[in-house]
């Protein structure tokens, strides 16, 4: 897929973080070739209702997208939010489902691998609770790939199994969000973004664009649920075997908002994804259908994990502890590596 980005000259540097984060195409592989997508990043005029909004062409499939020139929008996070908006109304046209979180692929050192996604909008925990997972790796695990850490989409291949696809090379995390000195060792590749103020951010290499457009098998769909202390047992991972259950808790999208934005206390966002799932609500609800059907078809894990990040006294414990429980359920479920 393609995504042709214009922007005007005050927003270049949100161009450039843009090649930090997205894969830059060859000219090899655009040349007399359509767009998928147009983006127009900083424009002006008083015919224009609204500071951002898109249009798809019934006709030719291409989804154009506007941010109005504003002082409000000089922000990396806004030129990246329009393109994974865009992105996402793709992915529902052409039958995938969107998924904000993220996925990683595990190599076991007994030969044992496993697919996990989990899902969350921001706070949720499950970068952290990944972040925490990595520190396992040099006791357990021989390889941890990441597939994408922010926005990927789900596909039922042709012979029936779940695939998962990323978007990003890079990462749009917060500083805080990193292991303690992590940023700081990638410095040399990464963009920092007012490292000095309340929710710093940086882009980040995080995996090659071949892990991204490759496909790998789901094994584990997990919500990422800040909120809740777990079971009368202290279970921080429940595997759901109800499918319409199990659809309900994504579809609540509950979490307890972290302050990273203008939210606060419980919120719910359909699917955990403000970005093109709503604005394609009914259609996303017969995608996401097929989705769950086919996982639940093919044997996937659904449910949740509990990572206590939004609860007071938790921010460390909470997602290094989920870390540890998902280890074992992995370790316990892994297939043996082709």
């Amino acid at each position: 897929m393609h995504c042709f980005c214009l922007f005007s000259p005050g927003f270049q540097l949100h161009g450039a973080f843009s090649g930090e984060s997205f894969e830059i195409a060859q000219f090899e592989e655009i040349v007399d070739k359509t767009p998928d997508l147009v983006i127009f990043f900083g424009i002006t005029g008083d015919e224009l209702k609204g500071n951002t909004g898109f249009y798809e062409d019934r006709e030719t499939g291409i989804l154009t997208g506007f941010v109005k020139h504003s002082r409000e929008v000089d922000y990396f996070g806004y030129m990246k939010k329009i393109i994974l908006t865009l992105h996402n109304v793709r992915m529902i046209n052409m039958g995938r489902m969107p998924v904000h979180g993220a996925m990683v692929n595990l190599c076991l050192k007994n030969g044992g691998s496993a697919n996990v996604v989990m899902m969350g909008d921001s706070g949720a925990g499950k970068s952290e609770t990944l972040e925490a997972l990595r520190n396992l790796a040099g006791e357990h695990i021989s390889d941890m790939k990441v597939i994408f850490d922010d926005m990927g989409s789900l596909a039922v291949s042709d012979d029936g199994r779940v695939l998962g696809y990323g978007t990003e090379i890079g990462a749009f995390v917060r500083l805080d969000d990193l292991a303690p000195g992590y940023a700081y060792e990638e410095i040399d590749r990464s963009i920092f973004m007012n490292p000095h103020r309340k929710n710093a951010r940086l882009v980040i290499p995080i995996t090659p664009y071949h892990n991204v457009v490759r496909g790998y098998p789901v094994d584990f769909f997990l919500y990422a649920n800040n909120y809740d202390h777990g079971d009368r047992n202290g279970s921080l991972i429940d595997i759901e075997a109800d499918r319409n259950a199990a659809m309900d808790i994504f579809r609540n999208g509950a979490r307890l908002a972290k302050g990273t934005t203008d939210e606060k206390g419980l919120v719910h966002t359909y699917f955990a994804n403000p970005f093109g799932a709503p604005q394609r609500k009914e259609q996303h609800e017969k995608v996401a259908s097929r989705l769950f059907e086919a996982m639940y078809r093919q044997g996937v894990k659904v449910g949740q994990i509990r990572t206590r990040l939004g609860i007071e006294g938790f921010e460390q414990e909470g997602p290094k502890a989920a870390s540890i429980e998902l280890f074992k359920i992995v370790r316990e479920n892994a297939g043996k590596a082709d």
